[in-house]
């Protein structure tokens, strides 16, 4: 059994349109989410909006939002058929300081508290002051 390659099957092709790609390339498990992000402003090509009908070509430079997570990744191969996941990690590669500001955000994300406390209700001496306030009486009695 032969492996196909990662451009076009067809050979002639050096283009791939950019939703395809991105599904392809694992980024969304769908065309139809893949699309989605493009037209919602979450995936930019070459520092620009782009429409899910761009063509790619290799070495173009996308900006990805995913989640919390924005990435910048280059383009090395072409593939408009969706394979497993090694095969995809293939298609591109991130950089450098896209890696390293993902984990210094997740460094800070980290870092916050999980549960902020909710504002509870005031007690009885609480009350009683915030009663005195309003009728301008003054605090200590």
């Amino acid at each position: 059994m032969t492996k196909k390659p990662l451009a076009a099957e067809n050979g002639s092709s050096t283009r791939v349109r950019i939703d395809k790609w991105l599904w392809a390339a694992r980024f969304y498990k769908t065309r139809a989410l893949a699309k989605q992000a493009i037209e919602g402003g979450k995936v930019h090509c070459e520092g620009a909006r782009t429409k899910p009908s761009k063509e790619l070509e290799v070495g173009m430079e996308l900006q990805l939002r995913q989640g919390y997570e924005d990435k910048t990744i280059v383009v090395k191969a072409l593939s408009d058929q969706r394979r497993g996941a090694p095969q995809a990690q293939l298609l591109y590669a991130e950089t450098e300081e896209s890696i390293q500001l993902r984990e210094q955000q997740q460094a800070q994300r980290r870092s916050q508290p999980r549960h902020w406390p909710s504002p509870s209700k005031p007690n009885k001496k609480q009350r009683r002051l915030i009663t005195r306030f309003k009728q301008g009486l003054p605090e200590d009695s």
